[in-house]
This record gives C-alpha cells, structure tokens and sequence, in this order.
C-alpha cells in the first residue's frame, strides 16, 4: 500500500515506531498477568500498565487514580454514558447530547431510550457545527443527569466550547462528559483546569495501537459515579472487569507521551499542510469548507466541490473519506454534515482529508495535483 497517500488520519493513524518498540517485549519476554501479584512477569505487566497510566494522566492534566483501561473510545463512550446514567438514576432520566456526536454517543442514547426509559434531548448546530449554549441551557431540567457534548467532531474537526459547556454543567449540578477521541493528543487539555467529569479517547488516534482506549471520571469535586458495562472481576479499582491487554495499555502509554511532548512541533507542522491544502483549493470554483474555520481542529478538511469532479476515482491512489461513506462504510449519508443543514447533494460531494505528522508537502502537492486535473 506504500503507493498510495494516506489522508484519512482521523480515521486511523499510523503506529509510530517508537510505540510498537515499546510493545513488542510485552508480547513475547514480558508476557505476564498484571493481575498476577505473586511473581515477577506479573509485576513487571503491572508496573508497566501504571507507568502507562502515568503517561496518559499526564497527557489529560489528571490524576492516575482517574484513569480507566479500556478496548476503545466505543467502549468508553458506552460505560459512561450507561454506567453514569444508571448510577445516577434516583436524580433523573433526561440527557443532553448533540445530533453530530459519533454514533457511538447517538446510538448509546437511542438503547438507553428504547430500554431504560431515559429522556434525550438532541440539540441542534448551526451551519457551522457547533451549538448555541443558550439552546444548551435552556434544555437543562431538574432531571438531567448527564450532557455528553464531544470536544472535537470527527467528520469536520469542528471543537465545541467545552469549557463553557462544563460550566454549564456545574451551575447546575449535572455531570459533563466530553468525546475527545479527536481532541487529546492535539489540543491541549488540563482536566485540573477544565469542568470536564467524564472524557474518552482511543490510542489509535494518535499513533498507537488498535483496541486500546481510555476512560477518565473524575475522582472529587465531584467525584463521578459510573457503574461498569462489564462484569466478571476487579479489574481497574472495579471500574472495568477483564484482563488488561498489557502490550497495547503500554502502547498507549507512549503515544500520549510523544503526543504530550511534540505537540506544538506537530501542530506548526499539520497546520501548514492544511492551509496550503486549503488556500490552493479555495482559486477553484465551487469550493466550500464545511465546519467553522475558527473553531476547528488543524488538521481536518471537510470540503464540498463542485458537481463535475469525480473524486471516488482518486482512491485508488489517495486515501480519505467521503461524505456518504462515514459511517462504517455503509454508504449512509452523513448525520453531522446533515443536521448541518447541508443538501443530500452536497453531502454527496463532500470529502474528508485528515493530516498527520507523517504528511509532507509533497504528498499535498500530489494530491492538490491530482484534484486540479479534473477540473
């Protein structure tokens, strides 16, 4: 595949060499149990997972108490949005989340609907995609337990005002969690800072491993509640039931340091290859960028163009999303570019590109290339 150019980072990313250096004892010399108390391979796995929880909490700005191990941002969306609502059930029934959330988030909360009697108010966005916190407010109601507002939208990149959606939440004595599958790694968070109780993301995102994610709820003020979605033992202080997937837990663990340490070199760097992307595509006619350009992460491009270019046809060298294909290849129609009040047409024409440290000039200039020939 090394022919064809990889644009599709919010996706997946490639698995820096530096994480799977790290994991690849933990498969075949260091292969233990870090359940396993009583012996060595047992307390090599086990130190190893709490260094990796170290190295996430310090990427989160939390404590290694709050932390959770878990198969993946899918996962950990689940347990919290589940596990929160069950635990908080004697307050309340209602949640609040947005119509462009991932459908992990959406899906969880039509079960939760159909099977366990909540209440869930799906807000709004604007054309822009990102919602009004008047709109917020106003749908907030004695009963609500749980707002599950994501930090960054994975189709357009679009960031919503988290830390005034957090303090929303705490005027009113409800609980916040944020998806931040694509935010963590490449905006800076400090959960010491930020009104944020419950956040997720997944390892592979930022370079690490598949099947691999985190869960943090925070531990005081408040202290969050969060039943578990597995059973079957005390794993993780009782949080997440299972045994630990060691080579990918530390895996991760590096990922979010190289992410903590490199992040603004990364930034500079993605964020030039993106405004070059875009200011050669905008002298085409009949280009728009979908989402908010202010409020949107570095590296993402969702474009609509124009009706003649056929750019299903660049896949074969070049790798990105399409708007009638985000949602597990099914070739549905995008919800987020939808509830952003595009046409069915225009989503039909509209196309993610998603950079990565690993982009070069070089591979934006072919492709910048390869779109200007079919004009």
């Amino acid at each position: 595949m090394s022919q064809v150019i990889y644009f599709d980072n919010n996706a997946t990313t490639k698995t820096d060499s530096r994480v799977l250096e790290v994991m690849l004892p933990f498969f075949s010399e260091d292969y233990g149990n870090a359940s396993s108390k009583l012996h060595p391979y047992g307390w090599v796995a086990d130190a190893a997972v709490e260094k990796a929880r170290t190295q996430v909490a310090a990427l989160l700005g939390a404590e290694t108490s709050e932390i959770v191990f878990t198969s993946g941002a899918t996962e950990s969306v689940n347990t919290a949005i589940t596990g929160i609502f069950k635990a908080y059930k004697s307050k309340g029934n209602h949640i609040i989340t947005v119509k462009t959330e991932h459908k992990a988030v959406l899906d969880t909360c039509k079960f939760l609907e159909e099977y366990d009697a909540a209440e869930v108010t799906y807000l709004n966005v604007n054309r822009e995609g990102l919602i009004d916190l008047d709109e917020l407010e106003q749908a907030i109601k004695p009963q609500t337990v749980l707002i599950a507002i994501m930090a960054a939208n994975n189709e357009t990149g679009v960031f919503q005002p988290i830390e005034q959606i957090g303090e929303l939440a705490r005027k009113y004595n409800v609980l916040y969690f944020t998806d931040a599958t694509q935010y963590a790694g490449k905006m800076r968070v400090d959960l010491n800072e930020l009104p944020v109780d419950a956040l997720c993301y997944s390892g592979h995102k930022l370079h690490g491993p598949k099947g691999i994610g985190v869960l943090y709820l925070r531990r005081k003020s408040p202290r969050v509640s969060c039943l578990p979605l597995l059973h079957g033992g005390a794993h993780e202080n009782g949080r997440r039931a299972g045994t630990l997937n060691v080579p990918s837990i530390v895996g991760l663990g590096k990922a979010s340091e190289i992410a903590l340490q490199e992040m603004w070199d990364i930034n500079t760097h993605v964020s030039k290859l993106r405004a070059h992307f875009e200011h050669q595509l905008l002298e085409m006619e009949g280009i728009t960028i979908n989402g908010s350009t202010r409020h949107r992460l570095y590296n993402t491009s969702n474009i609509t163009f124009p009706s003649h270019l056929k750019l299903n046809e660049l896949m074969r060298d070049f790798a990105f999303s399409s708007g009638s294909a985000c949602t597990s290849g099914t070739g549905e129609l995008s919800h987020v570019l939808k509830a952003m009040q595009l046409t069915d047409e225009e989503i039909k024409r509209s196309y993610r590109f998603s950079f990565s440290r690993y982009n070069t000039k070089e591979e934006v200039d072919a492709l910048l290339k390869a779109l200007f020939s079919r004009i």
